[in-house]
């Protein structure tokens, strides 16, 4: 199997993340609940999209482009993050965003802004209308002499993944040093990527640790992670093939993508008053009220340490 310096990389994040036990959530849930704070990654807000950058930016940079553009939606932390990296890099980049939803200066937005990002929106509910206009905006950066270099949504193809192995690699190591195993890890599932580094990080590193992705729409989460995962392991030349039905996905998003839960809203209120942490309503919020959901319904076991992974996203509460 390859190691991770194989591979063209970026110095982005502040690494690693903090890993450590929630006392007061775990003694209010019954159960030993630690938390692996990537909202700490340490570019604009953080949040998990700088670990992938740092291997698609360098994939780009090996490439000579110069140009890095990238979409999702109105409110996109990967979109966000990737201008921000962009920025401190000395690269060009362009936000192709949904205008759906909140798409004013509020939010990321007002992020956007301050980074200087070409945010350019696209008035549609089909993916496939993005990448085409993408695609178009990628012609006329290469007829201006650039060489742009396309991400898709999230950040979620295979070399992306490949960052969120690391991160799993890092969190096994964090908790060897802590002296605790966790038997379970429960993160946002929004574009697949960074749950299917977890999975196939957890079956590479984790000695059975077990992994739940909290849906936040009714995306086919589970054949998009396994795609993701079996891709990733070429890529690494790991001996892992997984199928979707080994991927577990827990759906509990509510009305739908990026529409507050009364649940969500729940967890957003009981993370802050009793750990002082901030979660959001889109991704964090509604992932942490599906890990309470599985303690409640016995899905994660009586004597059971679950972590809890923290993918930021904060500007979404404004």
């Amino acid at each position: 199997m390859k190691q991770f310096s194989d591979f063209p990389r970026v110095s982005l994040g502040i690494l690693p993340t903090p890993l450590y036990r929630l006392p007061n959530i775990s003694e209010a849930m019954g159960k030993n609940i630690y938390i692996k704070r990537d909202d700490m990654t340490g570019v604009a807000l953080g949040g998990n999209k700088v670990r992938k950058l740092e291997f698609l930016i360098a994939d780009a940079m090996a490439q000579g482009c110069d140009y890095m553009l990238t979409t999702g939606g109105a409110q996109s932390n990967h979109a966000m993050l990737t201008a921000a990296c962009c920025d401190r890099l000395g690269l060009g980049s362009v936000l192709v965003l949904k205008k759906r939803g909140v798409w004013q200066k509020l939010g990321n937005q007002i992020i956007n802004d301050l980074l200087g990002a070409d945010v350019r929106f696209v008035d549609s509910d089909s993916y496939d209308d993005v990448y085409k206009e993408m695609d178009r905006i990628a012609d006329e950066l290469r007829a201006a002499g650039h060489n742009p270099y396309l991400v898709p949504v999230g950040g979620s193809v295979p070399l992306g993944t490949v960052g969120y192995v690391d991160c799993a690699r890092e969190i096994f190591a964090e908790a060897l040093e802590q002296d605790i195993k966790i038997n379970h890890i429960v993160s946002t599932a929004g574009s697949g990527g960074t749950l299917a580094g977890l999975v196939l990080g957890a079956m590479l590193y984790g000695d059975g640790c077990k992994v739940t992705g909290v849906a936040v729409c009714d995306d086919p989460f589970e054949e998009i992670t396994a795609e993701l995962v079996n891709g990733a392991a070429e890529i690494l030349g790991a001996d892992v093939h997984v199928e979707p039905k080994d991927i577990d996905i827990l759906r509990y998003y509510g009305a739908g993508y990026a529409q507050p839960s009364k649940e969500g809203l729940e967890a957003i209120t009981l993370m802050a008053q009793q750990e002082g942490l901030i979660l959001d309503p889109v991704y964090t919020g509604k992932a942490f009220a599906g890990l309470m959901h599985l303690i409640r319904t016995g899905k994660i076991g009586e004597n059971e340490t679950v972590l809890f992974l923290h993918s930021g996203g904060t500007a979404s509460l404004f």
